[in-house]
């Protein structure tokens, strides 16, 4: 847990007449609900659900205490706020409330408190030109990377991709497995992603120990000797099949392992209520274009802007 005890109070301007307070537990599914009003309105679709924000909140380092807030009009969750680790904030304000100097508040809140806890950078993704990136790029923020959301439409197939002799695609099973898929995680992840290492228990908390998860939804690529080179994470929501992780070891590349991961985490989506499939990806990683030559379509874009600040003395 944090070692942050002193919360930082969000500054609303008094006209906005709202109350605001640290966000509980209980709160995961209103803070859904207007996360998932916001990308409605802003990209067309609802990304988010419930089981995500408990993932996130249950991660051991993350204090719901110092570092979220939330703004209510009456008992209605309007707005909020988060910051994880001094540097990943998010961030969203009802489209009934926007206008009202909110998201300008939040955006201040969220830099005291990166600087509250030792952090010289916060940012958070957008989507692209919304009103959330004018605003961001409006106070200073600057665009660090560019993702993706893609979709398989429903009935589409991707060519199934031979796996090289001896290899093998299975479930995870166990904690050993649980392990073994964290290492393949980060150390792909930790060739170009900014961030330090996740524990075991931070990554835990989203994948394996993610409310409603069950084993055939961590799938692994095994080679000849048994040991994991590849593993995938895909989640089943709303008749979508959303493949959250994706992962090789660096010396079992240029084998196909990807997409034979991908083309298997896709069949197992469908095969569990998934016809259409999705993921995500961004600039950092440069494949856009593999996800693109599979027949993988944009469906929206989104920025991760960011702003220095100067921790606190």
């Amino acid at each position: 847990m944090t070692t942050a005890t002193t919360p930082v109070t969000l500054r609303l301007p008094e006209s906005a007449a709202l109350t605001t307070r640290a966000l509980r537990r209980e709160d995961a599914a209103a803070v859904a609900a207007l996360i998932g009003a916001c990308e409605l309105h802003d990209v067309g679709e609802e990304l988010i659900e419930e089981a995500d924000i408990v993932g996130d909140w249950q991660r051991p380092a993350f204090d719901l205490a110092t570092q979220t807030v939330g703004v209510l009009d009456g008992e209605r969750l309007v707005a909020y706020a988060e910051v994880y680790k001094a540097r990943w904030g998010d961030a969203a304000v009802d489209p009934s409330h926007r206008g009202l100097g909110i998201g300008t508040a939040l955006a201040r809140w969220s830099q005291e408190v990166t600087a509250r806890d030792g952090g010289t950078l916060v940012g958070q993704p957008v989507p692209g030109d919304s009103v959330s990136e004018r605003l961001l790029t409006s106070l200073g923020y600057r665009p660090l990377w560019t993702s993706w959301v893609l979709e398989l439409p429903a009935g589409a197939v991707i060519a199934p991709q031979p796996l090289p002799e001896g290899y093998a695609v299975r479930l995870a099973s166990g904690e050993a497995d649980h392990r073994a898929a964290w290492v393949v995680n980060e150390d792909a992840f930790l060739e170009w992603s900014e961030r330090e290492r996740s524990s075991f228990e931070e990554w835990a908390a989203t994948v394996v120990n993610r409310p409603g998860y069950e084993d055939w939804q961590l799938r692994l690529a095994i080679n000849p000797e048994g040991a994991v080179v590849g593993m995938a994470f895909v989640i089943v929501s709303s008749g979508c099949a959303y493949v959250d992780k994706l992962a090789v070891r660096k010396d079992q590349r240029g084998r196909g392992l990807a997409r034979a991961l991908l083309v298997d985490a896709f069949e197992t989506g469908r095969a569990n209520g998934g016809d259409r499939s999705e993921l995500s990806t961004d600039s950092r990683t440069g494949a856009l274009g593999l996800y693109e030559k599979v027949g993988m379509q944009v469906t929206s874009v989104w920025r991760h802007l960011a702003i220095d600040v100067s921790p606190r003395a």
